[in-house]
């Protein structure tokens, strides 16, 4: 697996690098903007994890922008000091699949590393995401589950994606409030409940087994695996 690694702090893109490789990845760095966005879309990578500010006019938002404009679905991992909900809603919408601040230990990044990994198989561009026999189908925009056609608004096909995409993961309200809603309103909303509501109905009516869970007071996974405390 090919790893580009574009970190302009010398010793945290050695740390990221050094920890990949260990793992048994292919890891090559790059420390400025120009020089990432080169490597980036010249090349085939497995993953991209990339430093939210880079020295220069080329940001880390302006790489994963251009590699989206090019058609490419690498997936981006974005690291950054600027934690807060607006800026991860910006690396987000600017095409990056996850976003990890700084500071960070290097399990969760590898962690973070692994997930996005299991969604893409080498070489290939990620069009579909498949959990059990469910699967989402980002070009046609479509969903489908033991092959029948399942009807979704646009709301509910982002937030069934962005489930997907974290299969198995505890996602929260505050989560999914960042990704798929407006991110104005309060936490305690009962929108996200209600939207939930309607797309396990959706979903896992009828058909098993049950793929979206609730967890008492956490948030929600999707997983095919059965869950403890579903409501």
């Amino acid at each position: 697996m090919r790893c580009l690694v574009i970190e302009d702090d010398i010793s945290t893109s050695r740390y990221i690098c050094n920890g990949l490789n260990e793992a048994g990845y292919n890891a090559v760095s790059c420390h400025d903007g120009f020089g990432g966005l080169q490597l980036a879309t010249s090349e085939q990578w497995d993953i991209v994890i990339l430093d939210r500010l880079l020295p220069g006019q080329i940001d880390g938002l302006s790489i994963v922008r251009k590699l989206r404009e090019q058609g490419k679905n690498t997936p981006v991992l974005i690291l950054s000091a600027l934690s807060s909900i607006d800026e991860r809603v910006r690396g987000l919408r600017s095409g990056g699949d996850d976003y990890l601040s700084k500071p960070f230990a290097f399990p969760e990044l590898l962690a973070r590393v692994e997930v996005l990994l299991r969604r893409v198989a080498p070489g290939s561009e990620a069009t579909q995401l498949q959990v059990a026999d469910l699967v989402l189908d980002m070009r046609a925009m479509r969903v489908m589950r033991n092959a029948r056609v399942i009807a979704l608004q646009p709301r509910e096909f982002r937030l069934l994606e962005y489930l997907m995409r974290h299969e198995g993961q505890v996602v929260t309200r505050a989560m999914l409030l960042e990704a798929v809603w407006d991110y104005h309103f309060d936490p305690q909303t009962n929108v996200i409940d209600v939207q939930i509501s309607r797309l396990r109905n959706k979903v896992d009516k009828d058909f098993t087994p049950m793929l979206i869970h609730t967890l008492r007071g956490v948030g929600y996974t999707l997983s095919a695996e059965e869950q403890p405390a579903h409501v």
